[in-house]
């Protein structure tokens, strides 16, 4: 790793949310860190975690049924958790900002657009509203919007440019943190490249670091220098990209990779991944992918395996780490 200043770290985050049906155990002891000016890639199934790690550090978890059952997130110098609401009101949307899933249902369907980016401007910042509306001016212009649309509603814009509004207001105060959940979810192939080259452009840019949430290894590779990849809560491998892609470990992982459509065999079969997810309400004793793993042993059941370093930055959570095909 470079040795950039550590921006944020999560340490031992457990985080179960308690229903009328029972306990769902969503995040176990997951640690983690980002430098500065870098992008980590949080790559996992749906109900893997991904998204309850994103709202930890947001300070957004729905409390009740969530419960942080351990952990601290230490970003300058501060544990998130700790803070007050108002705190952490200082924090959310001025130093560390979120794009969320959708952006059909992220914005207000009867605010200008223009308006909802100003918000946070003034939220957080000590200035006029004229100063206000020419800097959403700005950014708009920045994400490839023009700013004669400040006025507009959502619903006169494409799926593409309504997606470039909610980057523009999560980067509307330039923050040292951007979390973005599926940013390209719902948009197609050719909008869904256009808006990662501009996420990486303003990256650049901006100087902002950026934890990028996906199920999708391509989007990994065009943005990512660093990965961790999350099953049933817990993370089974992390590393650099080059790591991941070239020496990959973990049984898991080798599935998600072979679960891909090959550019240079268009005639090679997709292997998928048999069986599903544990359910995390009622996770296994031991390995949680377990059931569905080729290499498993009787160990596996009983034990869980520990987060062991099969290289400098390269960790694996499995007794028989494979070796890269």
């Amino acid at each position: 790793m470079s040795e950039k200043e550590t921006l944020i770290e999560v340490k031992d985050l457990t985080v179960h949310y308690v229903l009328h049906s029972g306990t769902s155990e969503a995040v176990n002891h997951i640690s983690l860190a980002m430098k500065k000016g870098e992008t980590l890639g949080l790559v996992g199934e749906t109900g893997a975690g991904k998204t309850t790690v994103a709202l930890s550090i947001m300070g957004l978890l729905p409390v009740p049924p969530a419960q942080v059952k351990s952990g601290e997130i230490i970003f300058e110098g501060q544990d998130i958790l700790k803070l007050s609401e108002k705190e952490k009101k200082k924090i959310r949307g001025n130093k560390i900002s979120m794009i969320f899933q959708d952006p059909m249902t992220a914005l207000n369907p009867i605010d200008r657009v223009g308006d909802q980016i100003a918000e946070g401007i003034m939220l957080h910042q000590s200035v006029s509203r004229k100063e206000a509306m020419q800097k959403a001016c700005d950014i708009m212009e920045m994400v490839g919007i023009p700013a004669v649309r400040y006025s507009e509603y959502p619903h006169q814009f494409s799926g593409g440019m309504k997606q470039r509004i909610v980057i523009a207001m999560a980067l509307v105060c330039n923050p040292e943190l951007l979390i973005a959940d599926e940013p390209t979810t719902a948009l197609d192939v050719t909008i869904q490249a256009q808006v990662l080259d501009m996420i990486n452009q303003l990256k650049k840019k901006l100087g902002t670091s950026i934890l990028l949430i996906t199920h999708d290894f391509g989007v990994v590779a065009e943005m990512c220098e660093r990965v961790a990849v999350i099953y049933a809560g817990e993370i089974v491998e992390a590393g650099t990209l080059e790591q991941i892609f070239e020496f990959t470990s973990h049984p898991y992982t080798q599935g998600l990779f072979q679960s891909l459509p090959s550019l240079e065999d268009s005639k090679a079969k997709l292997i998928p991944i048999p069986g599903m997810m544990p359910d995390p309400a009622d996770l296994p004793e031991g390995c949680k992918f377990a059931d569905r793993c080729p290499v498993c042993e009787e160990r596996c059941r009983k034990t869980l395996p520990p987060l062991a370093e099969m290289e400098p930055e390269h960790l694996v959570r499995c007794f028989r780490p494979l070796k890269a095909k």
